[in-house]
């Protein structure tokens, strides 16, 4: 037991070992993983070792910010302001707590927004192209919910930012070329609405009522009387079959609903529910207002229905999806950058990778070896600096994170750096006279390792610029090297103390 206390950081590297083992080598065990498709690894590749297409891209759009809107405010402001732009409500957004106006059309210029606004009352402090970080952020989940549903499993979505300033959508898409990445980021769902009630014998049945040719027009989300919601007008020619249909299934009084996604058949009350793609994006009752209209054979006449929500940004979601997963705001195609790359190519990348990577090991090795041309030294440094990159590989397959040239460059520089530790806990060790005790072993330790920490912490406070500047490509070298650099301040470094420890003091007895 006393053996495990003053090893106690061998036993924390094997830990990390083992774990990071898993993490690469059993299927499934990395969460959020795609199915094994044969690989020997759960590693993830980008499309430099895979092939695929990047695809980067700005949003369409032009802001007002400062506005000044208040919440009552939103639903008319946008009705007017998209009236004098003669554009789409659908391409106008309101944010009352944001204080900003923006419009989704490419020949809106920011006079004209301005002039409108000011036309109604309203004088921005500034009016800039581009869209808020809302929308961008709304973007970046609708894509990215494209992706995970067409089955990609290393595919990503980002935003980024140039250093002019301008910021882009980046979505990395393995196996595929520009245009079939446009035609997804494109591609329109399917929306439906059924009616769920129960039948005599308690059962539920699920009967289809609307489906997307129906709708005339989708409301913005919108803050109303009953909370937020989203208008729902449906075309002339169905809306007296509707409104049938809503009477047949009970919908002509008032309806509660409380809809088990779960486990459908454990639901209350009666439902109009509203699917994309199959999935379930609205469940809700009828209001008495509504049922009257039914009841009464009104409804044909004007046919509209809000969708209530719980909150703001379930409303705006809803929107999107009964929009069959519009995107916020459009993408501009024509400025967008692209890189793609064959797999042939991208193969003959991950194989040379490969080989420059044991190189390194190699020449590492070598180069350890020469210098203290003794076995018992150099051979424990170069297995820690190896497990150091092992458990660094670990890591990414944990976390699912795509493998591209820059990340290997930054496992490389991983290597260098973590070696270059090493020797100078055993120079400041070995170098300085004999050693009696564990107590003047600790103290030299301490001392090198005051040293390898100050220069880790120069390293991190180094690269960590570059990854939040949005400069693709060096993030991700950055990323990995302060990884590794963590990796190995908390587990390796201290490992190899007590390794080097264990074997001087033993030579001695």
């Amino acid at each position: 037991m006393s053996a495990l206390r003053d090893n106690w950081r061998v036993a924390l590297l094997v830990v990390f070992v083992l774990a990071s083992a898993v993490a690469l080598f059993v299927p499934g065990a990395p969460p959020g993983a795609p199915e094994a498709d044969g690989s020997l690894t759960n590693l993830q590749y980008g499309i430099q070792l895979s092939g695929g297409t990047s695809l980067q891209a700005p949003p369409v759009g032009t802001t007002a910010e400062g506005a000044n809107v208040s919440v009552d405010e939103e639903t008319a402001l946008v009705r007017n302001i998209s009236r004098r732009l003669s554009v789409e409500p659908l391409d106008v957004r309101v944010s009352a707590r944001s204080n900003t106006v923006e419009v989704f059309v490419k020949n809106v210029s920011r006079a004209q927004l301005r002039a409108a606004l000011e036309a109604e009352g309203y004088t921005p402090e500034t009016v800039r192209d581009g869209v808020t970080r809302e929308t961008r952020q709304e973007l970046v989940r609708v894509i990215d919910d494209k992706i995970r549903r067409s089955a990609l499993g290393s595919g990503s979505v980002s935003t980024i930012r140039s250093p002019d300033g301008t910021n882009f959508v980046s979505v990395t898409a393995p196996d595929r070329d520009r245009e079939e990445l446009r035609s997804l980021i494109d591609e329109r769902g399917v929306v439906q609405v059924f009616a769920f009630y129960p039948t005599e014998n308690g059962t539920y049945v699920r009967e289809q009522v609307l489906e997307q040719d129906d709708f005339q027009d989708i409301g913005n989300a919108e803050r109303t009387n009953s909370g937020p919601s989203v208008s729902v007008t449906i075309r002339d020619s169905v809306a007296e079959g509707f409104q049938e249909e809503m009477v047949q299934y009970g919908f002509d009084q008032p309806r509660t609903c409380r809809y088990n996604r779960d486990s459908p058949q454990n639901s209350t009350g009666r439902c109009l529910i509203a699917t994309l793609n199959g999935d379930v994006v609205f469940a809700g009752g009828v209001r008495a207002g509504l049922a009257e209209l039914y009841a009464s054979g009104e409804f044909a006449k004007d046919p509209t229905f809000q969708m209530t929500t719980r909150n703001m940004s379930e409303a705006r979601e809803l929107e999107i999806s009964l929009q069959a997963g519009r995107l916020p705001a459009p993408l501009n195609f024509e400025e967008a950058r692209s890189t793609t790359r064959e797999p042939a190519l991208a193969e003959r990348f991950k194989t040379n990778s490969l080989v420059t990577g044991i190189l390194a090991v190699l020449a590492v090795s070598m180069a350890v070896y020469l210098r203290y041309e003794n076995a018992r030294v150099a051979l424990p440094m170069i297995v820690t600096a190896l497990s150091e990159v092992f458990i660094l590989l670990g890591f990414v397959a944990f976390v699912q994170y795509p493998l591209n040239l820059s990340h290997l460059a930054g496992f490389i520089a991983v290597i260098g750096t973590g070696v270059d530790d090493l020797i100078i806990i055993a120079d400041e060790i070995l170098q300085q006279g004999e050693i009696a005790t564990g107590r003047v072993f600790q103290n030299r330790f301490r001392k090198a390792f005051w040293v390898i920490g100050a220069a880790a912490a120069t390293t991190i406070l180094a690269m960590s610029p570059l990854t939040v500047l949005g400069l693709g490509d060096l993030s991700g070298f950055a990323i990995i090297t302060i990884v590794g650099v963590l990796i190995g301040v908390i587990v390796t470094r201290p490992a190899y103390g007590d390794i080097l420890r264990n074997l001087i003091l033993r030579q001695q007895e």
